[in-house]
């Protein structure tokens, strides 16, 4: 099947690029088959989970504290649904552009890896990654494949602490190092950026595009619907995120 045409336009931004910053979120993931987590079909459809609160409730730092075995629950339901998923062609697009740019990096809200997987290397996971596990206990920390093995809420073998995922859960504070390496690549500056399968609801990923909006650098969304960036790029892709970068890197 074709992909999308890209205006000239965009081409020019791209090729007098030299660095690039693409931000991405849970669209990126959907040619991996992976649900997004809203909307119709999502993994959350629903405003209330099954053990009655809303989801933003059930994953949050809170609830964790708690009652672990409810935020557990719907943490292994999410690494569920990306359990045998492998990069798409987005991602592996993504990754050949670390070596055709200067500078490129990957600033991404998704927990699944598939970045890294893809063979991307400048990538601030901002939200964390679902298969990096730490005790809350001694600190030990390590990977995992899957959940599949792991008694729920699981336990560390050392301490016999709590263990939890490195990821940002509702109401906590985003890490540290991820927020100081984004601030030290948006010092440096960027001459292009791209939003990718996101709706762009939290600031610290909306920001890095308003900003290039307001200094007239070159924004290019990537998305089927309109999203809280959609009014400030100066150029929309609508439609989704594989058959947009393709379409791109082929034209390039």
């Amino acid at each position: 099947m074709d992909g999308p045409t890209i205006d000239e336009t965009i081409l020019r931004a791209f090729r007098s690029a030299r660095s690039v910053l693409a931000i991405t979120g849970a669209g990126m993931s959907a040619d991996s088959g992976l649900p997004t987590y809203r909307g119709i079909g999502g993994l959350y459809e629903e405003a209330i989970t099954d053990d009655g609160v809303p989801i933003e409730v059930a994953l949050s730092g809170e609830m964790l504290a708690s009652d672990p075995s409810v935020t557990w629950k719907h943490i292994a339901r999410i690494e569920a649904a990306c359990r045998g998923a492998g990069p798409n062609d987005g991602h592996r697009v993504l990754a050949r552009w670390e070596s055709r740019f200067p500078r490129f990096t990957v600033l991404t809200q998704n927990v699944d890896g598939l970045h890294a997987a893809a063979g991307s290397r400048n990538v601030i996971e901002i939200h964390g990654d679902v298969h990096h596990l730490r005790c809350t206990g001694c600190a030990y920390g390590f990977t995992v494949a899957s959940y599949e093995s792991l008694p729920i809420p699981p336990r560390c073998e050392r301490c016999d602490a709590l263990v939890r995922p490195e990821v940002v859960l509702f109401g906590e504070m985003l890490p540290s190092g991820a927020i100081q390496k984004l601030q030290t690549e948006l010092n440096r500056g960027f001459d292009l950026v791209l939003t990718i399968g996101t709706t762009s609801v939290f600031p610290y990923i909306a920001t890095p595009v308003k900003m290039a909006a307001l200094n007239r650098l070159p924004t290019i969304e990537i998305n089927p619907g309109t999203t809280e960036v959609s009014e400030f790029v100066s150029h929309r892709i609508r439609t989704g995120a594989a058959a947009a970068l393709l379409a791109i890197d082929r034209a390039l």
